[in-house]
């Protein structure tokens, strides 16, 4: 590196869970009709970005090892989901998906332990090396405890959401900053 050339700087994020954390968990949700965003969630990810803090999701899809539906599904829903988003003045910066799953019936996406499912931290570890992310400055936001142990595992830092609104979460856990943003 020369005089003038400045290191890459690391960024923030915070890394959610998709469902039970952005929508609601119906149970294999692998359909547009099926989404439900969870209260607060479209104004906690503008929050995040107008605070410059990348806004990601790693999410465990089984429903695609498990023949419920196919990763063009989960593709279509992130792409309404980022749709939506926009319409609130937000958006996901990415979506990292795991759909494997120990014996699943879907052959193709069976796997004794995949890297990328949480609880191991594949999915955090690519965004963190994708995003040039600090992991000092980065939490997983998850509603199961295999979200924590994933971002533990990842030298990152987890918080359980356990429901409720996902904005007066993520204004908590930013702080008084958080706090300055109008809805």
């Amino acid at each position: 590196m020369t005089n003038d050339q400045k290191p890459l700087e690391r960024r923030a994020a915070v890394i959610f869970d998709r469902d039970g954390v952005l929508n609601i968990d119906h149970g294999y949700v692998g359909d547009v009709s099926r989404l439900t965003w969870m209260p607060g969630a479209r104004r906690a990810v503008r929050r995040l970005n107008r605070a410059g803090v990348l806004a990601i999701v790693a999410t465990n899809q089984s429903g695609v090892a498990r023949g419920y539906f196919d990763e063009a599904a989960v593709h279509r829903l992130h792409d309404a989901m980022q749709v939506d988003l926009r319409q609130h003045g937000g958006r996901i910066d990415a979506f990292y998906v795991c759909p494997f799953l120990p014996d699943a019936p879907v052959a193709a996406y069976s796997h004794p332990d995949h890297p990328d499912r949480k609880p191991n931290p594949g999915m955090i570890l690519r965004a963190i090396a994708d995003w040039s992310i600090d992991p000092a400055r980065c939490v997983m936001i998850g509603d199961k405890s295999s979200d924590l142990a994933a971002a533990q595992r990842a030298g990152i830092k987890g918080a359980l959401f356990a429901g409720g609104d996902l904005d007066v979460f993520i204004r908590t856990l930013m702080g008084a900053a958080g706090k300055k943003e109008n809805p």
